[in-house]
Parts: structure tokens; sequence; C-alpha cells
């Protein structure tokens, strides 16, 4: 049953990649899906950080799609500045640079996530890769965040991600999960600079 919701997993995951890269806002109907199948495959080989960021994706997936659906007030300045002509017009959000100013907030939020999950994971579970689940998990939470916000640099978050996680799913033996991630991370590069075209201009 784990091998089948693990295969079933990967495929949703092969269309949510496809779709996050070509910025499609479908990709959250994906992203609900996908979650809550790997809930039951994460619990299942005990990576208890993991089985919780999908209980967390869940919740940002419906955040995203508000956000990339109904978002563009949140940027109506950049608007004004580069399209003034569409400024006034329903807009999905424009894929943009992060701004600088949040630097600082995410970083504490990664390593306070870092910090309280690993000590959960310590201190309540079974788990052997503590630290390693525990990274992905919070740089996942912040990477989810940067795709509902739409800036092109959540691909770099992605792609740490999904290096680190391809070489724990094989340490635990879910070997279609890791070849999905390492798949993963070779589209995350391409779709950095396919985001990067894609980008808002700003004077």
């Amino acid at each position: 049953m784990e091998q089948t919701l693990e295969i079933i997993g990967t495929l949703v995951g092969l269309l949510y990649l496809w779709l996050e890269y070509r910025a499609s806002i479908y990709l959250w109907i994906a992203g609900i899906i996908m979650p809550a199948v790997y809930i039951f495959v994460y619990l299942e080989a005990g990576l208890y950080a993991d089985f919780g960021i999908n209980i967390y994706y869940l919740g940002a997936a419906i955040y995203g799609w508000m956000m990339w659906k109904y978002g563009s007030f949140l940027r109506r300045k950049i608007l004004r500045k580069s399209a003034p002509h569409q400024v006034g017009k329903e807009q999905e959000l424009p894929i943009t640079r992060m701004p600088i100013r949040y630097l600082v907030p995410l970083a504490v939020v990664f390593i306070a996530s870092f910090m309280g999950i690993a000590w959960i994971l310590i201190q309540f579970t079974d788990s052997n890769v503590p630290w390693w689940d525990s990274f992905t998990t919070a740089l996942s939470i912040v990477g989810m965040w940067m795709l509902a916000r739409k800036y092109v640099e959540q691909w770099w978050a992605w792609i740490v991600v999904d290096v680190v996680s391809a070489g724990l799913y094989i340490y635990k033996g879910l070997d279609f999960t890791a070849a999905l991630y390492a798949f993963y991370t070779i589209i995350a590069i391409f779709g950095y600079f396919k985001w990067k075209k894609m980008m808002l201009p700003i004077e």
C-alpha cells in the first residue's frame, strides 16, 4: 500500500512540478492532492517532520491559490512603475524578486523551525534522521511561503531541499520519491531561469 501511494504521489508531484515550472495557478490543485497522499507515505516511513510539513502544505496550497489569484493588489506599486496601464485591472500575482527586507525574518523562521523541529523529533519520536529531516522541513516552510508570494528566489530554496531530500529518501528506501526529488533538482534549476524570463520587469 505504501509503495502504491508513493507512486501516486510521484505522478502528482510530476504534474505539480510541470505546473510550477510554467507558473500556472493550477499547481495549487496538485499542491493539495500531493500532500494528502504523502501524509500517509511519510508517516509509515517514520519521516515525522515530513509528515508534519505536508499538513502545512495543505494550508499553504490554499493560501498560495488565494495569493496568486487575488494578491496583485500587494504589487500595485510595482505595476504603477512598470505597467501603469494595467493598474485597476484584475491581475494574477506577477513574478518578482523577493524584497531584501524579508531575508532576516525568513532566516529567523528557518533557524527557529530547524532547531524546534529537530528537538521535537529527538525528544518525542524514533526518527533516525532528525537533523536532515528537520533541515528539509524548515527550508520547505520558507520555500513554500516564497512560492506563494511568487518570488523567483523560491527556486533556490527548492534546489537545496531537493538535493538533500533525494539523498534522505534513498537512505530511507523510498526509491520512487528519491527519483522524483532528483528530477526536481534538475527542473528547479531550469525553473529558476524560466521564471527569470517571465518575471515582471522593474525600471
